[in-house]
Parts: structure tokens; sequence; C-alpha cells
């Protein structure tokens, strides 16, 4: 299984926004802490902002910032949002499939439950449980002109 560069992207954008909740941030910023580009960035910004996460404001004093708080942003639903339009296997688009054990096969409904249980498990997570004592990722994505405090390292997350 392998994510589209759009949700991994799009989970580093929430969490660039969830690390530097306190300031409007400017997609440049972003791209440059996310290792992205600021065109593919603006894409998955757009997205993101049509889907309630973020807001987003043009202009020079313009950027983005999170709509809700970190404990209101579900992974599940941003991988959902993201990975919906591509289809796992072929025989999961009626509209390009060729395959022609389709009526036959049964991999096809334990796929299915398998990428189910996936999104379960993202759904018991928030933004907020990526970033909150998240030094290491704090370090990397705050906004250096940014001052900080120091930052007191949380637990993982039990697996």
């Amino acid at each position: 299984m392998r994510l589209t560069t759009r949700t991994n992207l799009a989970i580093r954008i929430l969490m660039y926004c969830g690390i530097n909740q306190d300031r409007v941030s400017r997609s440049a910023d972003i791209a440059k802490a996310c290792n992205a580009s600021v065109n593919h960035l603006a894409q998955v910004v757009n997205m993101l902002h049509q889907h309630g996460f973020i807001t987003a404001s043009r202009g020079r004093m313009g950027g983005i910032k999170l709509a809700t708080t970190p404990e209101n942003i579900n992974v599940g639903e941003v991988f959902r949002v993201f990975e919906s339009e591509v289809p796992f296997t072929e025989c999961a688009s009626p509209e390009t499939n060729t395959c022609p054990l389709v009526d036959a096969c049964r991999l096809k409904s334990a796929i299915g439950r398998a990428l189910e249980a996936f999104f379960h498990e993202l759904d018991m997570l928030t933004l907020e449980d990526l970033v909150r004592g998240n030094c290491g990722l704090r370090e990397i994505l705050t906004f250096r002109e940014t001052v900080t405090t120091p930052c007191k390292e949380a637990s993982a997350i039990a697996g």
C-alpha cells in the first residue's frame, strides 16, 4: 500500500499549521519546511480549504490557518478526502475495470475489509495526537521567527 503524494503533503501541511497555531502561515514557508513545491502545495491547500480543515486568505497578509483545533481534525477523515478518488485496485473502479475475474473474485471484498481496517485505525487519530508534545516535529516545523517555550515531550501514541 502506498499513499498519494497529496495525502502525505496534506498531513504535513496540517502538522505545520498545528505546530504554528498562533500565526497565519505562508505557503512558501510551509513548502520550504515540508520539502514541497509551492505549486503542488497550493493544490493541496485548496482541497484542505474546500473540505474545511483550514482557512485561507489571499494577499500580502494572507496565508492559511487551521479552521478548528487540532483535536477536532480527524486523520482518517483527511486520508479519505485525499485517497477516495484513487481506487486501490482496478476492480474498484467500474469505469476502468478490465479484469475478467471481477464477478468471481473473492480478493476484492478482502481488500475492501483491509482498507476499512486501515481507515478505522486512522479514525482513532487526531492532528492533536500527531503534534502535542512532539518536540522533534516542533523543532523541524516551528516558524523560525517565532519565540518558543521549551517543549516537553509527550508519550507516543499507543500501538
